[in-house]
C-alpha cells in the first residue's frame, strides 16, 4: 500500500539505528540485517510491521488508529512490537515483538 505519511524518527519508539554503507542495499538485504539484529535482542522475534521508503510501501496495510503516527506503526506497537530496527535513517524500518515474552 502506498503510504500517505512517510515514517519519521519521531514516529518510532526507541529505534535501534543502523547505518549500512551499501549503495545497492535493497529491501530483502535490509530485512536480513534487521532479522539478524532482532535475533540478538529477542529469543523468538516476530516481524509485525515494516516500511520501505524507496517505494513508499508498508505493511500491514492499515490506515487507522492514530493521526500522529502511521497506522502500521501503531498496529505493530499495540501488538507488542517493542524492537524497532531503523536502517539508514528511515529508509527501511522493521518492528518486531518477542514471542517468548
Amino acid at each position: 500500500m502506498t503510504n500517505s505519511k512517510a515514517v519519521t524518527k519521531e514516529d518510532l519508539t526507541n529505534p535501534i539505528e543502523l547505518q549500512i554503507e551499501d549503495e545497492n542495499l535493497d529491501f530483502e538485504t535490509a530485512r536480513l540485517i534487521a532479522d539478524k539484529k532482532a535475533m540478538e535482542m529477542a529469543s523468538e522475534p516476530m516481524l509485525l510491521g515494516w516500511y520501505n521508503a524507496d517505494i513508499s510501501r508498508y505493511s500491514p496495510n492499515v490506515e487507522c488508529c492514530s493521526e500522529n503516527k502511521p497506522g502500521w506503526v501503531v498496529y505493530a506497537e499495540e501488538r507488542g512490537g517493542d524492537i524497532t530496527i531503523d536502517i539508514n535513517k528511515e529508509q527501511y524500518v522493521f518492528i518486531y515483538c518477542d514471542l517468548a515474552r
